[in-house]
């Protein structure tokens, strides 16, 4: 695998590659074409999103399978819009709203009288709508029409499944151009605090554009042709983790070629060799993300699925411009490019002593102790996810209360919790009133609604049950599965939105257990493949696992403390864990690459130390600008983006500055050769010799390294 990884990696690099001036212009009039021929496609994304009922429920759930059962009763599916009246007096407001209102119902249909509460302190108008016209802007003329000329000391708000609808779409809406915009800014002012060049920080932002493009037309296609699940919340995160990830290629490759141009004269034989240096690192970073995003195929609920399978896209396209267009881009601007801080042909001005060859020196001295207090910082920061809250509300997936909230806050303290939202029960026709009675009969169900409605064919009828407790609480839920078995029996299927957030919390259950094993056992043969070891993958990877358990109590304390959240939204552990475990070995790859071609000519020991101090400040850079890509998420209104955001920044973090930077390399120094084993390094380094000859540990004055002389003219293109 890894000599696979090595091939396709370097075939930029080859003699008919980056060794040729025109290269890297026929590269860029080739990405010009494409994007010009296929960039019209990149604006329809939206067009093949999934916003059905069915878009963030599991398979084959009984939830799903009404709501689809539910599409056969009629053209016209009504989404019912509930306005509800509180304080003093609303009688007549609601009389003259309702018969402004009677416009919006279809043909067949009618606003219901105000209903009034049993405290006689609110009225609730139901006004029924057509799923299939523009519900939202619908909605919004509702509003516009209830808040109007509303006498003082009367509230009025618009919600229900119409109205929760409409303020979701809301946040989807602004998603993308919020993200995008935000995510452009950050990488844009990082880059700029990290190059210190007015030039240089733009060509990793084009290429990243480049790689943006390619990923919203593949999506399209894929969605188009291909059956690839798009909802709005996975086109969202796509554009992040695209700026994320390429930005992180974009670092390690400028890097090396940086490297690369003080030992050769010519700039596009710096490339091809810079390119056959960390090519295959970046190919496995790349393979490891993709593949590790892809095991949501196997997950029940269809955002993760949709979540994993469009960010796999976006990783490959982002891979294949990083790989072209962002060397063409450094070969054709040449050297000046980097100015002020032009890299000459020559050994670099090195200094002895670098923060990170003192943080080398410093783990190498006492390399068990390091190890052991970064597990103890890790535990116990994984503690406090031990008593982590799980489950949101409705009323609590937002930052601020959208009106729908409020409304169903209103109706709760009025009403029978449930009124706005009841539960849909779908049962053969024949078997209606026997359903209807053992339905009336279950503990938590305040009535059956005395109307029904049937199949054009006269088949299926569906009855509206209305839940004594509020649609998404643990009670309502603990109602569905009391209503569930009591239908059972009759064939019935129950439905509606608190069953959907039931069977969702199930499957997000069932999706940990499954998903997180194929995501190791995929990551764990991704690097055995790159690292031709065993005790290095497992340790790595287990450091991997402790750093999104840390991760995951530190984001704990933050949302309960600090951001207030009332829990952890179910999908965020397995969400969390799929990113923090593929984009975090990321960096152990990026690290134990380099310490690897280190360590064949210095030994285990020095090679640990040369690979940490030469990749330190790149990697360092690329982990803040990951984290503050994802950091972009808790600005945003859904609690649950918000949460993704802090989590995976948060655990990048703690994989740059802890995992990476010191638990990795002190494992590494402490077991010395046993660290690669079975592989070439363990036993190329005999008993008791941990380094190679005429080395030894440097202490924290010790000078670093020398940079490796020109390779010779006539050895050029010669693995060394």
């Amino acid at each position: 695998m890894r000599a696979l990884l090595q091939r396709v990696a370097r075939a930029p690099g080859g003699r008919g590659g980056w060794g040729s001036p025109l290269w890297g212009r026929m590269v860029l009039a080739a990405w010009l074409i494409l994007v010009v021929v296929l960039g019209p496609l990149a604006g329809k994304l939206g067009d093949v999103e999934d916003t059905g009922a069915n878009a963030f429920l599991p398979r084959g759930a009984e939830s799903a399978r009404v709501n689809t059962e539910l599409e056969k009763f009629r053209t016209d599916t009504i989404v019912p819009a509930v306005v509800v009246y509180t304080g003093a007096a609303p009688g007549a407001k609601a009389a003259a709203d309702r018969s402004a209102f009677a416009r919006f119902a279809p043909v067949g249909e009618e606003v219901s009288r105000p209903v009034p509460s049993d405290d006689g302190r609110a009225l609730m108008t139901v006004v029924p709508l057509d799923s299939e016209d523009d519900v939202t802007a619908k909605v919004d003329e509702l509003r516009e029409i209830a808040h109007a000329n509303a006498p003082p000391g009367v509230d009025v708000e618009v919600g229900g499944p119409a109205g929760s609808l409409t303020d979701s779409v809301a946040v989807f809406d602004s998603l993308d151009s919020t993200l995008l915009l935000a995510t452009g800014l950050v990488v844009a002012v990082l880059l700029l605090i990290t190059y210190r060049s007015p030039v240089l920080w733009l060509l990793p932002l084009f290429s990243v554009g480049f790689a943006a493009v390619l990923t919203q037309v593949c999506t399209y296609l894929l969605a188009r042709h291909a059956g690839l699940p798009v909802d709005p919340q996975s086109a969202g995160v796509l554009m992040v983790l695209v700026f994320g990830v390429g930005t992180d290629y974009a670092l390690l490759l400028i890097a090396r070629y940086r490297e690369e141009l003080h030992r050769h004269e010519d700039r596009h034989t710096a490339m091809r060799v810079a390119l056959r240096r960390s090519g295959p690192a970046i190919l496995a970073s790349a393979a490891t993300i993709a593949v590790g995003l892809a095991c949501l195929a196997f997950a029940d609920v269809n955002s993760s699925r949709s979540l994993g399978l469009v960010g796999a896209v976006g990783v490959v396209c982002t891979f294949l411009a990083m790989v072209t267009v962002l060397p063409a881009l450094l070969v054709v601007a040449g050297r000046w490019v980097f100015w002020p801080l032009i890299p000459r042909h020559g050994p670099p001005a090195r200094k002895a002593d670098t923060v990170w060859s003192r943080i080398g020196s410093a783990v190498a001295l006492r390399p068990r102790w390091s190890w052991l207090m970064s597990v103890a910082v890790t535990g116990v920061l994984a503690l406090s996810a031990a008593g982590m809250s799980m489950g949101l509300t409705q009323a609590e997936l937002f930052q601020d209360k959208p009106e729908s909230v409020v409304a169903q806050e209103r109706i709760s303290a009025h009403y029978p919790s449930g009124a706005s939202d009841p539960a849909k029960v779908v049962t053969g026709t024949d078997r209606a009133a026997e359903v209807r009675t053992a339905a009336a009969a279950v503990n938590g169900v305040a009535r059956v609604e005395d109307g029904a409605d049937r199949t054009p064919d006269g088949e299926l009828t569906t009855l509206s049950v209305v839940l004594a407790d509020a649609p998404d609480s643990t009670a309502a839920k603990g109602t569905i599965d009391d209503l569930r078995a009591a239908v059972r029996p009759m064939d019935a299927l129950v439905g509606g939105s608190t069953a959907e957030a039931l069977d969702t919390q199930r499957a997000a259950g069932r999706d940990l257990t499954t998903v997180i094993p194929i995501v190791l056992l995929v990551v764990l043969g991704v690097l055995i493949g790159l690292l031709r070891a065993l005790v290095a993958p497992l340790l790595l990877l287990a450091t991997v696992v402790l750093s999104y358990l840390a991760a995951l109590g530190a984001s704990n304390l933050l949302f309960e403390q600090v951001l207030g959240h009332a829990g952890v939204d179910w999908s965020i552990p397995l969400m969390g864990f799929v990113f923090l475990v593929a984009l975090g070995i990321d960096y152990n790859i990026f690290l134990m690459h380099r310490v690897k071609e280190e360590a064949t000519r210095l030994g285990p020991t020095r090679g640990v130390l040369e690979g940490l101090t030469r990749t330190g400040g790149v990697i360092t850079s690329a982990g803040v600008v990951l984290a503050a890509t994802f950091a972009v998420f808790a600005g945003l209104p859904l609690v649950t983006m918000a949460q993704m955001g802090v989590l995976v920044g948060i655990g990048v973090l703690l994989d740059t500055f802890l995992v990476r930077t010191v638990l990795v390399p002190a494992l590494a120094i402490d077991l010395g050769r046993w660290f690669w084993w079975p592989g070439t390094l363990f036993r190329r380094f005999g008993h008791g010799e941990d380094d190679g000859p005429g080395t030894a540990v440097p202490g924290p004055a010790a000078p670093a390294v020398p940079a490796a002389p020109t390779v010779p003219a006539r050895t050029r293109g010669v693995r060394r």
